[in-house]
């Protein structure tokens, strides 16, 4: 029983030798299963702008200052034209509109709220 034993711990520890060499070979193989998650992972652009900006900006609109909407004649009066110019006024918006700051909304999120709001207003 003991020889059972030890012949099965050999057989293991062959075995990891052995799948070690193989990624050694095969460093493409190893870095596969090690990828991070892809970056679209979580809510969508839309989702976290229903659950953070639809309420002051339903449609797209503006229910503290009608001016100041969404939508992109707007926007490029303003000169918003790009994910960072929403950024920006997200983490130190004007007067009537909450801070966004990253502790609320992450820099991913607020890049997939940026990204939606240009390509739907």
């Amino acid at each position: 029983m003991k020889k059972l034993c030890v012949i099965c711990i050999v057989a293991a520890i062959s075995v990891c030798v052995f799948n070690l060499l193989i990624a050694a070979e095969n460093p493409a193989s190893s870095e596969m299963q090690m990828k991070q998650p892809p970056e679209d992972i979580g809510p969508t652009g839309e989702e976290l702008f229903r659950q953070n900006c639809a309420v002051c900006h339903p449609e797209g609109g503006n229910i503290i200052n009608s001016q100041k909407n969404l939508h992109e004649e707007d926007r490029d009066e303003f000169g918003i034209r790009t994910p960072e110019d929403i950024i920006k006024i997200m983490r130190n918006p004007g007067p009537g509109m909450r801070v966004f700051d990253e502790n609320t909304v992450s820099d991913r999120d607020a890049q997939k709220i940026a990204e939606y709001i240009l390509k739907t207003f």
